[in-house]
């Protein structure tokens, strides 16, 4: 039996993060997540990390199909945060950007991995970013590093 399993030191990928700076006061802390974990676990150099500020959630999608079709990066990492309101755009807004973000990970062969939260209310994006639910962005973090080493085993084999 052959078992491939990933690991999550990747010294010599190259990642992308791709921030929202909407609600940023929550993305700052999924931000500082995925770095600490880029770093500390991955064994990440800083300069292999490029982080990217977008406005919002809704322009991820975009700078990832770039970012992608650029074949410079070994994984991308999109962090945001979408809190319900009183409207139907959080349901449009989540479900169309997670949907895009997985077609262009798909389509281009890249790990994406998704450090969106998406919330009832500010409490529980404050819980999911650090708090009493752990960190989003390390949980991205660490599936971009297994992903990377995951594909590099399929295509060494």
């Amino acid at each position: 039996m052959n078992i491939i399993k990933g690991t999550l030191t990747a010294t010599n990928s190259f990642i992308a993060v791709i921030v929202a700076r909407f609600n940023h006061f929550i993305n700052d802390k999924l931000l500082e997540g995925a770095i600490d974990s880029l770093e500390r676990i991955g064994q990440i150099l800083k300069n292999n990390i490029t982080v990217i500020w977008v406005p919002g959630v809704y322009e991820l999608p975009l700078i990832i199909k770039i970012l992608a079709k650029s074949k410079k990066y070994d994984a991308i990492i999109a962090l945001g945060t979408i809190i319900r309101g009183n409207t139907k755009h959080f349901k449009y807004l989540s479900n169309d950007c997670i949907s895009s973000i997985s077609s262009i990970g798909i389509n281009n062969e890249i790990p994406i991995a998704l450090g969106i939260l998406t919330t009832e209310n500010i409490e529980q994006a404050i819980e999911r970013s650090g708090s009493k639910l752990g960190n989003k962005g390390v949980e991205a973090a660490l599936t971009a590093l297994e992903m990377i080493n995951v594909i590099n085993k399929i295509k060494n084999k």
